[in-house]
């Protein structure tokens, strides 16, 4: 019997070895196909792990705009998003975290915890500077070696290490000199461009150059990363370079634009004007060597009172211009051989019927020459002398010296003013009232360009602000022109009317404006406002003078309109707008731009002032 029960012992035994075996075996096979699986998942599905090839966008910026000495009037900077996890903070290390996020940011430390109460994502600040956004990228690395930060784990089980990031947020426009040369600068409005604040320009400068100071091309870098997450630039990385906007260089100079506006910021003071402005250009080339107001704004801080100020007067506020358009009137004549400056006119002892309109001087006098009509600014003069010009020739004649048209100015919504059409020219009264500026409206660019006919050799000129726009390479591009230059008036017209010009400041109603040692000529132009809810004329009045001061070398061509001054008779020009231009030339002697000539002398004073 023992070998039986021996033998069953042993077949025990082997079917318990072979269980084992094939269980061992069992659970071998399921662990490769528990790996296999797990390997498949791993290749199929998606995986949170970094990139190996990252890219990094540098965003171009708009371009400056320069004075005519180089400085930046206006400049952008690039602003930067601080932003964090505070599920990454931890909490024993949060105060270390403010802290230092305070010194390096400048945010005050209240302010930063008030904002970290909130969980998850959370933006520290969305302006920070380029210079300060630098440092907090260095404070990043830091609080990273300081653990400040720590991983944790969503509700999906993904796990989360960010830090603190500082990302380029949007671009801020600099205007470093504040409200000078405003309106003409412009201001700006915000745009979102893929998550980037972009400012665009809304009037003046900013507006008519705005395809030129628009950023060319924004930068691109592309390559593999490295542990820290930086992009290894070698051989197979990309480099596309960041081109910036172009730079808009002027021909006004800060110095002459802000002495000049502090003068009209006195000068509206002691007139008691609602606004003065001025302009000044070169006869030449028609260069602005300055454009400027009494009413100015902060761009960086518009508000509701500066509404008015807004717009660029100079060139979009259309007045009856008064006795200034009576040399543009005798020019002419003079052009049409329809006038002789000496012949003798009879003027009606200051009062004259014309029609049913009765016309007054303030000088009684029973005659005057033809020229000592401009020279003592006589309506009943210039209203007897227009009705020798027919219609079309003064509709014609007055478009050549650029009226109802735009001046060219490089600036936007420029006006172009208004004049009665060529069938109601044919009417005495109307060929007498435009005669003396009135029944027609203008801006100041427009007499400005006008007056400078005469101080041109009777050529036309576009007038410029800007004087040459420059690529980021340095190449420098010549402002285009919208028409070339034309002759409007013979040279030798234009040099007659020079001299009545300057005789109407040696004698005449503008002899506040002589300045020793320097050639001046001008035209005064004293005119009732429309009133806007009647009919009629309010008693309000703009006062004008047109005019020119040259030296040996230099000729310019100068514009002053007093707005509605309030002062008992400043509102005539003599007693404002003229002394204001005496003052603008006397600057311009202080800042080298004319030069007195001794040989000139002193003109002798008159009594008389229109």
């Amino acid at each position: 019997m023992s070998p039986i029960f021996s033998t069953s012992s042993e077949l025990d035994k082997r079917i318990g070895k072979k269980t084992k075996l094939l269980l061992l075996l069992l659970f071998l096979l399921m662990g490769i196909l528990v790996f296999i699986g797990s390997i498949l998942h791993t290749a199929v599905g998606n995986r949170h792990i970094p990139k190996l090839v990252i890219s990094e966008t540098n965003r171009a910026l708009r371009g400056s705009i320069v004075s005519e000495e180089g400085f930046k009037l206006a400049f952008s900077q690039k602003l930067y998003k601080a932003m964090v996890n505070t599920n990454n903070i931890d909490p024993d290390k949060q105060e270390l975290f403010v802290n230092l996020f305070s010194i390096y940011s400048g945010i005050p430390a209240k302010v930063i915890s008030k904002r970290l109460k909130k969980k998850g994502n959370v933006v520290l600040s969305y302006s920070i500077d380029a210079n300060r956004a630098k440092y907090l990228k260095e404070l990043a690395r830091k609080l990273r070696l300081l653990k400040v930060f720590i991983p944790y784990r969503t509700s999906s089980g993904r796990i989360i290490k960010y830090g603190l990031s500082i990302t380029e947020s949007g671009e801020s426009r600099i205007f470093a000199y504040k409200d000078i040369l405003t309106p003409v600068m412009g201001f700006m409005r915000k745009r979102e461009e893929d998550g980037f604040t972009r400012p665009v320009g809304v009037k003046g400068l900013e507006k008519y150059y705005e395809e030129e100071l628009r950023p060319i091309q924004n930068g691109l870098i592309k390559g593999e990363r490295d542990i820290g997450n930086t992009i290894i630039l070698n051989a197979d990385s990309f480099v596309r370079p960041a081109v910036d906007g172009m730079t808009i260089r002027l021909n006004i100079s800060v110095g002459l634009q802000k002495a000049l506006e502090a003068l009209l910021d006195r000068a509206k003071k002691e007139h008691e004007a609602s606004e003065i402005i001025a302009c000044v250009m070169e006869a030449k080339t028609g260069k602005i060597l300055s454009i400027a107001t009494s009413n100015r704004y902060d761009p960086d801080n518009i508000r509701k009172r500066d509404y008015p100020s807004l717009n660029v007067a100079a060139a979009e506020y259309t007045y009856e211009p008064g006795s200034v358009m009576k040399p543009i009137t005798f020019a002419l004549l003079l052009r049409e051989h329809k006038v002789n400056p000496m012949e003798v006119v009879r003027t009606y002892n200051g009062r004259f019927k014309l029609g049913r309109k009765i016309i007054t001087d303030e000088h009684k006098e029973a005659w005057m020459s033809a020229e000592n009509i401009i020279v003592y600014s006589s309506n009943i003069g210039i209203a007897q002398l227009a009705q020798r010009l027919d219609g079309v020739d003064f509709t014609e004649g007055l478009k050549d010296f650029g009226f109802t048209q735009k001046t060219g100015i490089d600036l936007p919504y420029e006006h172009t003013g208004i004049m009665p059409h060529v069938t109601q020219m044919e009417s005495e009264i109307y060929k007498a009232t435009v005669a003396y500026g009135y029944g027609m409206r203008a801006t100041l660019l427009q007499l400005v360009r006008a007056y400078n006919v005469f101080n041109n050799r009777g050529r036309l000129v576009e007038p410029k602000i800007v004087a040459d726009i420059v690529d980021p390479m340095g190449k420098h591009y010549p402002v285009p022109r919208n028409e070339e230059e034309r002759q409007v008036i013979p040279p030798a017209t234009a040099y007659k009317m020079q001299k009545i010009l300057e005789k109407v400041v040696k004698k005449g109603t503008g002899t506040k404006a002589q300045i020793p040692g320097i050639e001046v000529g001008g035209k005064t132009g004293t005119a009732h406002i429309a009133a806007k809810k009647r009919r009629g004329y309010a008693k309000h009045y703009n006062s004008t003078f047109i005019g020119f001061a040259n030296d040996k070398t230099h000729r310019y061509t100068i514009g002053v309109l007093v707005r509605q001054a309030k002062k008992p008779y400043h509102y005539f020009a003599a007693m404002s707008a003229v002394p204001v231009f005496k003052e603008v030339v006397e600057l311009m002697i202080e800042q080298g731009k004319l030069v007195p000539d001794p040989s000139l002398g002193i003109y002798a004073k008159a009594t008389k002032h229109h």
